[in-house]
C-alpha cells in the first residue's frame, strides 16, 4: 500500500504496513535477537482471540507488548511467529492457547484482555486490524498443521513461523500456510435493484451478498457464475472484479465482484439459503439495521460491495453523493 493511500479505501484487515522481510526468516540468530530486543513489539493470540487494550480516548486498541512487558509470556508461548517489520521494529506473534482461561487472562491483565477480532475490528485502524488478523490467521494454521499431511509425523515450525517441516527422516516435507479463496458478489439488474440472500444461522434480520468457495480447476469468474447459478438460479454478464479482503475466520481470502443478472426470476436453493430477493436502493438506504432487516457487518467486504454499489461505484445509476447507512 502506498504511504499516501487513504486507509479508508482499503478493506478491513488489509494494509498492515509491514515489511514481511522474507530474507530475515531464515536467519535464526537475527530472529533470536529480536526476542530480547527492546524495540520489538509482541502480539499475543489466545485461542483465536487477540489482545486488546484501550487507547486514551477509551476506544479499543491493539495491546502491543514490549520485551519487558512480554518477558514472562514469551517463555509460555506455544509458537512464536515473526510477522514482519514496521519502521525497522519487529512484530512477533505469540500463541498462548495452551494456557487455561484464568492463566491467560492473568498473564496479560495489566495490558488488556483477549477479544474476538470480529467484535472490535471495525473500531481499529486498517493497519492495526490487519496485523491482528495476520497473527490470528497464522496461529490458526499452526494449530491445525502439527502433523505432516503426507506421512502423519509431527512437524516443527521453521522460517520464523512461516513454514512447518516434517520431522520424519525420509520425508522432511515442508508445509506452508494455506488460504482458502472464496468469491463474494453483489448481483444487480443494471439499474436500481440488487440480490441479497439470507442464511438461517445468521443474526436475525441480516441479509448479505452471495458467496462461495472456489473449486479446483476453476477461474474466479467461473466460480462467481457457478455459485450464483447454484444459489439463486440466474445467469450473469459483466462480471467485474472489485477488491479482495483477508478474512481469517478462520482462513479465507474473499475476492469481491459486481455482476449483472441476465434474468430476474430468482430460484433460491433452500439447502443453502433461507431466502433471497431483489432489493432496491431506496429500501437499502432506509435499512433499519435491526432484527427486521440489517445489512452485513461493517468490517466485511460484503458491506463494502453493497455500499459502493449504492454510491454508484458498481454498475448502475450514479447517486449524487455517497450514502450514509
Amino acid at each position: 500500500m502506498s504511504r499516501d493511500a487513504d486507509p479508508r479505501d482499503l478493506n478491513f484487515y488489509s494494509g498492515a504496513r509491514l515489511d514481511r522481510a522474507d530474507d530475515k526468516r531464515m536467519d535464526q540468530a537475527w530472529l533470536k535477537a529480536r526476542l530480547s530486543d527492546p524495540a520489538t513489539r509482541f502480539v499475543p493470540v489466545w485461542r483465536a482471540r487477540n489482545l486488546i487494550g484501550l487507547a486514551p480516548d477509551r476506544q479499543p486498541s491493539p495491546a502491543w507488548l514490549t520485551h519487558r512487558e512480554a518477558r514472562a509470556i514469551v517463555a509460555q508461548a506455544g509458537e512464536t511467529v515473526f510477522l514482519g517489520l514496521r519502521e525497522e521494529r519487529a512484530y512477533i506473534a505469540l500463541d498462548l492457547s495452551a494456557l487455561e482461561p484464568e492463566a491467560a487472562a492473568s498473564a496479560v491483565a495489566p495490558h488488556g484482555g483477549f477479544r474476538d477480532l470480529r467484535e472490535v475490528g471495525p473500531l481499529l485502524s486498517r493497519p492495526d486490524g490487519a496485523v491482528l488478523a495476520y497473527a490470528r490467521g497464522l496461529m490458526h494454521w499452526h494449530r491445525t498443521h502439527r502433523f505432516c499431511g503426507a506421512c502423519g509425523a509431527p512437524t516443527d515450525s521453521v522460517q520464523g513461523g512461516h513454514a512447518r517441516r516434517c520431522r520424519r527422516e525420509g520425508c522432511g516435507r515442508s508445509h506452508f500456510p494455506r488460504t482458502d479463496p472464496a468469491v463474494i458478489m453483489l448481483i444487480h439488474d443494471g439499474g436500481d435493484r440488487c440480490v441479497l440472500g439470507r442464511q438461517k444461522v445468521w443474526p436475525p434480520g441480516m441479509h448479505s451478498t452471495l458467496a462461495g468457495f472456489v473449486e479446483p480447476g476453476e477461474s474466479l469468474e467461473e466460480a462467481v457464475a457457478r455459485e450464483v447459478m447454484e444459489e439463486v438460479g440466474i445467469a450473469l454478464a459483466g462480471i467485474t472484479y472489485h477488491s479482495s479482503q483477508p478474512w481469517p475466520f478462520p482462513s479465507s481470502l474473499m475476492l469481491g465482484f459486481h455482476a449483472r443478472a441476465l434474468d430476474l426470476e430468482l430460484r433460491p436453493n433452500t439447502d443453502e439459503l433461507e431466502s433471497a430477493a431483489w432489493f432496491d436502493r431506496a429500501t437499502l438506504l432506509r435499512s433499519p439495521e435491526d432484527e427486521r432487516f440489517r445489512l452485513p457487518r461493517g468490517d466485511s467486504i460484503a458491506r463494502r460491495l453493497i455500499e459502493d454499489w449504492l454510491a454508484g461505484r458498481g454498475s448502475g445509476p450514479v447517486p449524487t453523493k455517497r450514502p450514509t447507512l
